[in-house]
């Protein structure tokens, strides 16, 4: 029986967490060997909740590389700390698995994937939604066919959450079209099955002023409109927070049909108490309620990649157009025009 592959969680924050839950608890070939955060208090609870050795409990990725034994890293920290976490690890013959989005520029993703290369590690983008059972099912269900080409395609997600100082700032986050909708324009592009070709956003910010916020450029309210190499349209609508809960789906419609993905219900569960009430059902609170399959799959697959020497389903240059499409995207509103990808892509 062959040794399980060794895995360090650099970022012991929430979606850390999320992710040491699933190697943990759902990835069998995989241990949870090492924990990296620069707070003691953090890494010492990832530590304790996940019974990692605290010599294996570092303060830094550069003390992990020296002390520690592991394959593989999970890379759940902010977005400006991601290149040079990522090239590091990969440099050392670390595999990695990056959370999304990528990086801050086009050229920091160059700089991962070529580091990645060079030493021939598995890199996995964190872009679960594909991993989802029920997003799986569709995307293999348009690929067959089903509706007919793609014409028409819209994404939302709603976060409820105010996001954290690092992630207002568009210095080093790039703002909510990349932490908030990342996912939603690698989904429209993998739905879609083609790559975007120019891109419109208008913004708003309806809360930022009555929750304390006075970050420049903030928004709270983004709409995404995009036209696709293949002659396709998209949608992308942002809200974070939305405050009444976790909100993501998406409908595609095609030459033949239409087709829906998730529901704002996060149970089957209906109750009525009274007339004047009506009916009550819960809706999903939070994204690791609503995606949990996909981040126990996700992890999977990263594992299982790096145990068979294969390449992983999302790719360096899938979490490459994300990020070109957040670029464009941004440049969009700041400019007040559309803009094209090819824009972006030419600037690098």
């Amino acid at each position: 029986m062959s040794s399980p592959i060794r895995v360090c969680l650099i970022g012991a924050g929430r979606a850390g967490r999320v992710h040491a839950n699933s190697l943990a608890h759902h990835a069998p070939g995989a241990r949870l060997s090492a924990v990296v955060d620069g707070v003691a208090a953090n890494r010492v609870a990832v530590g304790e909740e996940f019974s990692i050795d605290p010599r294996g409990r570092f303060a830094s990725l550069e003390e992990a590389l020296a002390e520690g034994e592991f394959d593989a890293v999970v890379i759940t920290t902010p977005t400006f700390t991601h290149k040079p976490l990522a090239v590091a690890a990969a440099s050392a013959g670390k595999h990695v698995f990056l959370e999304k989005p990528m990086a801050l520029t086009l050229q920091e993703c160059d700089e991962i994937e070529a580091a990645t290369l060079k030493t021939g590690v598995v890199l996995q983008l964190g872009f679960m939604r594909r991993f989802d059972p029920d997003f799986a099912a569709a995307a293999e269900r348009i690929e067959a066919g089903e509706i007919g080409q793609p014409m028409l395609v819209k994404s939302l997600t709603h976060g409820p959450g105010l996001p954290p100082p690092w992630a207002r700032d568009l210095t080093t986050s790039n703002g909510l079209l990349a932490e908030v909708n990342s996912h939603d324009f690698d989904t429209v592009r993998w739905l879609m099955r083609s790559n975007p070709q120019r891109i419109y956003v208008e913004v708003a910010n309806f809360k930022g002023p009555s929750r304390g916020v006075d970050t420049p450029n903030f928004y709270d309210n983004a709409l995404t409109n995009i036209r696709f190499e293949s002659g396709g349209l998209g949608s992308i609508s942002g809200v974070c927070p939305c405050d009444y809960g976790y909100d993501a789906r998406v409908e595609i419609v095609g030459e033949r049909g239409i087709m829906q993905i998730g529901e704002m219900r996060g149970q089957s569960v209906i109750v009525c108490t009274s007339r004047e009430q009506g009916l009550i059902t819960p809706i999903y609170r939070t994204w690791p309620e609503r995606f949990a399959w996909g981040y126990i799959r996700e992890m999977e697959h990263f594992v299982g990649c790096i145990a068979k020497g294969a390449q992983p389903k999302v790719s360096a240059q899938d979490g490459r157009w994300a990020v070109a499409s957040v670029l464009a995207g941004n440049k969009s509103w700041l400019e007040e025009r559309p803009v094209l990808l090819k824009e972006v892509l030419d600037a690098c």
